[in-house]
């Protein structure tokens, strides 16, 4: 992810942009040679970041810069580069490019999320765990449920990105206010050629979709959409890693550990689930940067304003390497997660007689016992110990406190079988490298 927002990416990638735009130009009949294409080809990576920022510091514009400076490694070709086109030409092409690259990583991190969550899901679908609603001991659940409704919301961010890919559009050649006015006039009026153009610089640029309309720069909501995506694996993100750290604190689960890590500098017993809680410091940043995109996309004037600009240079790539340590961390979690049967059989067996209440309520109704006041009796009952009067004897009171988990194993196997397994067959070439974070 580094790299793909690294400004050796980035403006290779604006040179890609000139020589792609050459290229169509000289297609479609324009006095370019061939030697001043090959002279642009030669000199693409080949970028004297010290003279670039020389001509900034006289010129105050970054896009002229690099005119100058990729016009001095190839003076032959110096009179067709960025020929009819505007700034927004390589600037938001080039986002459009590293936005389509970083999600393809994301993608890919995702899906190697899926396969360790899968496992474990499977390894622990019907081992008993107590529930909670409002983090106080509600119905039996299994483990292998819990991990799915994590990996649920995953599977819907992971929908949302291909939703996000399948849709993603081009700017494209659209000059100066969005009307290609530049290139009809380079082209004496002819229209289709301005079209074929356009057509063919998206098309060498891998891009299956194209604006139609635009200003000088494409409209921001495709960025906010993009952004909504990463904003929803943060809050699954989130989501998962509180859970687990609530989970370390009951002695259920925890992260993997080194023998030799420390938990505290006073405290030597300590072990502190310190990636889950990164996570969550990671996620809370992600989410702190939607009003950048909700506003950046609420108050362009016009045709555009510059006030987007120095955002969207920060914004952008932090909301993507922001997502990517992540799932970086997510990854190495779920591929060493350690859960403890014992402790949570403990857990679930402490609260047993407390579950089994709405059982008790049922039966009872069945008994003739109106519901409200079985409820009452039963309320009592737990307050007291005072055995209720509700049909029942004590045999059967007793018999209905062994902790039932419903349906938790067999909608997990559904789940698996029917949401998961296909996505992976599907995707099983995506791998994407994982930075090591010392676990």
């Amino acid at each position: 992810m580094n790299q793909i927002f690294s400004s050796q990416y980035k403006y290779s990638t604006w040179r890609r942009l000139w020589v792609t735009l050459a290229k169509g130009e000289k297609t479609l009949g324009l006095p370019i040679t061939d030697a001043q294409i090959a002279a642009l080809e030669s000199q693409i990576e080949n970028i004297d970041f010290a003279k670039v920022a020389s001509y900034e510091k006289t010129l105050h514009h970054d896009v002229m810069a690099h005119i100058y400076a990729f016009g001095d490694a190839c003076p032959e070709a110096k009179p067709i580069i960025h020929l009819g086109a505007t700034s927004a030409y390589v600037t938001d092409n080039t986002d459009l490019i590293q936005m389509r690259s970083a999600l393809g990583l994301i993608k890919a991190k995702l899906a190697m999320l899926f396969r360790p969550m899968k496992n474990f899901a499977e390894k622990y679908a019907d081992l008993a765990c107590l529930g909670y609603t409002h983090l106080q001991p509600a119905q039996p659940t299994t483990v292998g449920k819990r991990i799915c409704i994590w990996l649920q919301d995953f599977l819907l961010d992971f929908e949302d990105l291909i939703a996000r890919e399948e849709t993603l559009q081009f700017l494209g050649v659209k000059g100066a206010t969005g009307t290609q006015d530049s290139f009809l006039q380079l082209f004496d009026g002819d229209s289709e050629k301005v079209e074929k153009l356009d057509a063919l610089v998206a098309e060498e640029m891998g891009f299956s979709k194209l604006f139609t309309i635009s200003g000088q720069t494409y409209t921001r909501k495709q960025d906010l959409r993009i952004y909504s995506l990463l904003e929803g694996i943060a809050t699954s993100s989130h989501k998962c890693a509180t859970d687990l750290r609530l989970l370390a604190h009951l002695g259920e689960m925890e992260e993997p550990h080194r023998d030799t890590q420390v938990g505290s500098s006073a405290m030597p017993h300590k072990k502190n689930p310190i990636h889950s809680e990164r996570i969550c410091a990671l996620s809370r940043f992600l989410l702190s940067l939607s009003s950048n995109f909700t506003q950046t996309h609420a108050t362009q004037w016009l045709e555009r304003s510059l006030d987007d600009s120095a955002n969207r240079r920060l914004s952008i790539p932090e909301s993507f390497l922001s997502t990517d340590g992540i799932l970086n961390l997510l990854i190495a979690i779920f591929s060493d997660l350690q859960i403890y049967p014992e402790i949570i059989e403990e857990n679930l067996e402490r609260q047993s007689p407390k579950l089994s209440m709405e059982k008790l309520l049922i039966a009872a109704v069945k008994k003739g016992h109106g519901r409200q006041e079985a409820h009452e009796k039963l309320r009592l009952y737990i307050q007291s110990g005072k055995e209720p009067d509700i049909g029942l004897t004590k045999e059967e009171i007793k018999a209905y406190q062994k902790p039932s988990t419903g349906r938790a194993a067999a909608q997990v196997a559904k789940f698996l079988l029917e949401k998961i397994e296909p996505l992976l067959i599907q995707h099983k070439g995506l791998n994407a490298p994982i930075r090591h974070i010392g676990l």
